[in-house]
């Protein structure tokens, strides 16, 4: 789960670009959130899961138990097709 300080940092430039780019003068913070989680997603799924459990609120186990669940088959889809 070492992941190189590079990758997090072109992971936070992204998503300030992304920001910067959207030429809104305020920029809501779901959709922030939002975009925190899909660079997460592909960078730790452990830091996925655990932004995820307190973004999307997750109030039981089985809210947690779930959504690691559905991360765990996507992952197997993705080295299934690549």
């Amino acid at each position: 789960r070492d992941v190189p300080q590079e990758r997090i940092d072109q992971l936070v430039s992204g998503i300030q670009r992304q920001v910067e780019t959207a030429g809104e003068a305020e920029i809501p913070s779901q959709r922030i959130g939002e975009m925190v989680m899909d660079g997460l997603r592909g960078l730790d799924s452990v830091a996925y899961i655990r932004f995820a459990s307190v973004y999307r609120d997750f109030s039981e186990a089985r809210d947690f138990e779930e959504f690691a669940s559905t991360v765990q088959e996507a992952a197997q889809n993705e080295q299934k097709l690549g």
